[in-house]
Order: structure tokens, then C-alpha cells, then sequence
């Protein structure tokens, strides 16, 4: 306490004298004119573009996946589904002999946002009796039904409602463009949360609030088909298998020019009328979600490798559980994913995309994105830091469908199928040098036939419980066409993130609320949150760090009255402070 009052006390302001000290010093370094003359006209990343970083990594792989055409989540935070489905039509694709295919990631859009808001609702009753400034609460109430997700929330989805092609269940504008429709679903859920807890302290019984909550869901279903049309419970589905498929089937010495030309079609279809989702996904996906592991590479002091873990209170399905990741060192994390690589099998993966990322080029890596050349300065933080401090929290979900090995073996790049469409990257498609790889991705789909003995026994073990303040990684929520140029946020240009230290904290009624009369504080401006939909301003109790570090003691944290806003032009929506990881 003491300690923190003296540094308080003793802050220094920036002094006039040194400020034209800096502004000499810079002026004399050419090398500094140079670069703020490129940036400025150009922006920071345009100016820091290093060729021969380019160059280095090239576009040609010595293991490679044969992938469908590029999908598109537009301006939703629906990258984890995209990416998830994307390794699920893959598996589909080879095993029925088709071009391409695209499942409906509305369909997955609408249950999610029905379950969030069940899951919601029920964490309402389960804290029923704790206030709404707890950390806990605060928690819950963050985002009751955003977009954001992990693999484990897709795959509860679809054990239970299976999966329909795009064909049965297309886009819609708000499956395109989800803001709107996701600020007055979330708005409409706090609002049947304030009335289940005044009810609660009015004396209402269980049943009673039980009856309340399904009159609830009822409203939040017609939200969901208002904005998606409802999910079909039947559909049809017809496709034609390739024309490489049909050669394969040619009898020997069939010759094709005795045969009269026409214009039709004449490939094998797969026809089904009639089929539910359930059945089509047992039918025609190979695969059960349900084998795959979440594999995390999280080096942070409290949460030890070789380690289950499980986050409270992360369901989407409130019956499928809590999401739960193995934790191990990255030697084993990357040596899963190159098996199942070289298997022949994509990978669902979470990383921040946002970190030495060139968005339209499509090149994730450090040597491109020379930014410690363009400022003169080295950007020297680890995997550790980064996810302590809140630099480098996973924020977007991709694809892996290749990799090349050096003479040695080893992996030296990366490609990257990404959701933001084919005007983006390459067609499509990134490379990630295997440096940036090591660095920024935290979050695996393995097969649980190419995890090693160890790990797998590790599944069997009694998992660590998290609080949902303390995750290994994030939920991954960034958006297409949306996506900040300068931060990790979910596709919004404002977000909130305040550190407020203070010491003899007074307010106007003498209590520990938000008055800012008398006040010591500080003010530490975090990099955006990767945030859920919800679009207006919220006060909530802020944690010490936006995505990590120790959050301050109670006693130091109070409630702002006015967020600050980062405004970026498209959109105001301000985001309140996310909570904190325990490293």
C-alpha cells in the first residue's frame, strides 16, 4: 500500500524542455524524417513492408491441401465456426468426390445465439445471490450472446443439431452484418436478468422464475428468426461429384469421341430428399467432432504444461460443459499439428491475427512487418508476456492446410485458409513463417490418433478449474470485412480498457462508487479487446489488464462514469474492460 502511494504520488509530468529535446533529437536522425514521411502517407504497416521479407516467404508448400473455394464471414465474429466448418467440408469433399461445398454457418449462427442466451439465463440463476458489481457477475454479463466462440462450442452445436449445406439455410443480413442484431439480443437478455433478480429478492420461487425464464426464450427465439428466418428442420440436398471421379470410374477402352456430344451433366449426383440436419451430418461428414482435443501452448507461470484445464462458465450448450484445454510445450503442440498435417487432415487454429500481419498481401511474420525498423526500436516480447499483458490474446480462428519442410524436416512456413474472402491474402490464403507460427498461434484441433501417449493420457485426468477471468486463450471473435487495422478487436472502433489506480479514493457520497471527485488516478489505455457485439456503452468494474496480468485488489478498483472511447470512424461502440489472465 505504502508503496503504491509513493509512486502514485511521485508521477512526473512530460516537461516542455524535454519535449523539445525529443523534437531535436528526432529531427536529426535523416532516418526518422525518411520513415515519417513514408508512414504518414502511407500508414505504419504500408511503410514497414519489408520486400525481402516477402520474398523469403513463398507461396509454394512441400505438404499442401486440396481446400473448396474461400469463405466469407463478412462483418460477423463467426471466424471460429467459418474455420471449424472449413475443416469439416474438407473431410466431406474427399470422401464423396466433390468439387466444392460449403455448409450453412447461419444454421450454426442461429442455435448459438439460442443457446448463449439459455446459458446466460442460467448462469443468472446460478448467481442469483451474488451482486452485480462481483467480478464473477461482471463476467457472465460480459456479451451474454456474442459472436465469439471456441472449436468445443461448435462441436456442442453440432451434437446437437447436426449441420445442412448453405443451399438449405443461406446468409442473411444479419448473419452478414450481426452488430445490430446481437446489441438488442444482448440488450433484451440484461434486461430479463435485472427482472429474474428482482423477482429473486421479491421472493419469487424456482418455478416461478423458471416459468418467467421460458417466456424469455420465447422472445429470444422470434429475435433469432425476425433476423435468420427459422432453421429448416428438413432439406434436400443434390450435388455432383468430380469430373476426376468420373474419369476414375471409365471402363477400359471406353472411347469418349464415339459418344454424342450434348450439354449435359452427365456426373454422378448424390441426391437426398427429405433429410433432417442430424441425419445429414452422421450420413455425409466422416468425421465425429467429438474426437478431436483442444491442444493449447499457453507458457504462463500459473498454468503449468502437461496440464487439463477447464474455464467456468464458458458453455455456449449449458449441457455440454465447460470448455477444457490441454495445455503442453510447444515442441508437442507443433508436432501434433504436423502430423495431422501430413496425414492429410486441415487444422482448426487460434492466434492473434493482428501481429505482424500484412491483411491484403496476406503474410503473418515479423520479417515482413518491419515495424522495429520503421520506429527504430526492437519489439522483443515472448509468447509469455504477450498473453500476461494482454499484447497478444487469441483473437481469430483460422485454417491450417499446409506446411513446408525444410531439408532437415522441419517447418519453415505455414498456409493459412482464412474466412475473410478471396479478396484478401492470396485468393484467399496466407503464409505464416514457422517464427510467427511459434510465437502467435495458441490454440490447436488435434485428432486424438496423432496426440502422443502422454498427452492422451492426460485426458483422463481430473481438469484444473479456471475462473472465466483466467482462460489459457481467448474466445475468437474477430470479424472479415470489418476487422480493426490497429488492434485485436472483434470488428468495433471503440473499446474500452481502463486501469484506474488510485490511493485515498473518495467519492461524493463517501462510498466506493463512481464519483471521480478528489481522486488520484491513472488512466492505462490497453490495446482493443477482441469483443463480443454488444454496442453500447456499459460500466463495469475494470480488471487491472484487459487480457492478462494480476487484476488489482478490490479495495483499488472503482467504477468509471465515462468509458473512454476510441473512435475509428465506421462504427461508436464502446466495449468495457475484459477480464484478467493469472500468469
Amino acid at each position: 500500500m505504502a508503496r503504491i502511494g509513493r509512486m502514485t504520488n511521485s508521477i512526473t509530468a512530460i516537461k516542455p524542455e524535454r519535449l523539445a529535446q525529443y523534437a531535436k533529437d528526432f529531427n536529426a536522425d535523416r532516418a526518422n524524417l525518411v520513415a515519417a514521411n513514408a508512414a504518414v502517407s502511407s500508414g505504419v504497416l504500408e511503410a514497414a513492408t519489408d520486400y525481402k521479407g516477402q520474398r523469403a516467404l513463398p507461396r509454394d508448400f512441400s505438404i499442401e491441401l486440396k481446400q473448396g473455394s474461400i469463405t466469407n464471414q463478412r462483418r460477423s465474429g463467426r471466424c471460429w465456426m467459418f474455420a471449424s466448418l472449413n475443416t469439416l467440408r474438407y473431410e466431406l469433399m474427399h470422401q464423396w468426390g466433390l468439387d466444392d461445398f460449403e455448409f450453412s454457418e447461419t444454421y450454426l449462427f442461429f442455435w448459438d445465439a439460442m443457446e448463449k442466451s439459455n446459458t446466460y439465463l442460467e448462469n443468472v440463476f446460478a448467481t442469483l445471490d451474488e451482486p452485480t458489481d462481483s467480478r464473477l457477475f461482471q463476467e457472465i454479463n460480459y456479451g451474454p450472446a456474442d459472436d465469439g466462440g471456441w472449436w468445443q462450442m461448435f462441436a456442442a452445436l453440432v451434437d446437437k443439431y447436426g449441420l445442412v449445406p448453405k443451399s438449405a439455410y443461406p446468409e442473411s443480413a444479419n448473419s452478414k452484418d450481426s452488430d445490430a442484431f446481437k446489441q438488442y439480443l444482448n440488450s433484451r437478455l440484461r434486461q430479463f436478468a435485472a427482472d429474474l433478480r428482482e423477482r429473486y429478492a421479491a421472493g419469487a420461487t424456482v418455478d416461478e422464475l423458471r416459468a418467467v425464464k421460458d417466456d424469455d426464450m420465447s422472445t429470444v427465439y422470434r429475435m433469432c428468426a425476425i433476423s435468420l428466418g427459422e432453421p429448416p428442420e428438413k432439406f434436400d440436398f443434390l450435388a455432383r461429384v468430380s469430373d476426376d471421379d468420373k474419369k476414375d470410374d471409365k471402363k477400359s477402352g471406353e472411347d469418349e469421341a464415339d459418344k454424342p456430344k450434348t450439354g449435359k451433366d452427365e456426373r454422378r449426383q448424390i441426391r437426398e430428399t427429405g433429410i433432417t440436419p442430424m441425419e445429414f451430418y452422421k450420413k455425409y461428414v466422416p468425421v465425429d467432432v467429438n474426437d478431436f482435443v483442444t491442444l493449447a501452448n499457453a507458457p504462463l507461470k500459473n498454468r503449468p504444461f502437461n496440464q487439463r484445464y477447464r474455464i467456468r462458465f464458458s458453455a455456449n450448450v449449458a449441457e455440454a460443459g465447460d470448455m477444457e484445454f490441454v495445455n503442453v510445450p510447444l515442441d508437442v503442440f507443433k508436432k501434433a499439428a504436423l502430423d495431422q498435417l501430413t496425414a492429410g487432415h486441415p487444422i482448426w487454429f487460434a492466434c492473434d491475427c493482428t501481429q505482424f500481419a500484412l491483411r491484403k498481401d496476406g503474410f503473418f511474420d515479423q520479417s515482413v512487418v518491419r515495424v522495429d525498423q520503421l520506429f527504430g526500436t526492437e519489439f522483443t516480447g515472448d509468447k509469455a508476456h504477450g498473453l500476461e499483458y494482454g499484447d497478444s490474446p487469441s483473437n481469430h480462428a483460422m485454417t491450417l492446410t499446409g506446411v513446408n519442410l525444410d531439408e532437415q524436416g522441419k517447418p519453415n512456413r505455414w498456409k493459412v485458409e482464412n474466412s475473410w474472402g478471396k479478396d484478401n491474402g492470396e485468393d484467399g490464403y496466407y503464409v505464416a513463417s514457422d517464427k510467427w507460427f511459434d510465437r502467435y498461434v495458441t490454440e490447436i484441433i488435434i485428432r486424438k490418433e496423432y496426440l502422443d501417449d502422454a498427452t492422451r493420457a492426460l485426458l483422463e485426468t481430473e481438469p484444473v478449474e479456471l475462473d472465466p477471468w483466467q482462460p489459457l486463450t481467448k474466445r475468437c471473435r474477430n470479424t472479415g470485412d470489418n476487422m480493426p487495422r490497429s488492434g485485436s478487436g472483434r470488428g468495433f472502433c471503440c473499446s474500452t480498457a481502463l486501469v484506474w489506480l488510485h490511493e485515498n479514493k473518495r467519492t461524493n457520497d463517501g462510498g466506493s462508487g463512481g464519483g471521480h471527485s478528489g481522486m488520484a488516478f491513472r488512466r492505462a489505455a490497453q490495446r482493443m479487446q477482441p469483443a463480443g457485439t454488444a454496442a453500447r456503452p456499459r460500466h463495469r468494474q475494470p480488471m487491472a489488464f484487459q487480457n492478462g496480468g494480476p487484476a488489482l485488489p478490490e479495495r483499488h478498483r472503482i467504477q468509471p462514469h465515462h468509458p473512454v472511447c476510441h473512435h475509428t470512424g465506421h462504427h461508436l461502440t464502446l466495449q468495457p474492460l475484459r477480464s484478467a489472465s493469472h500468469a
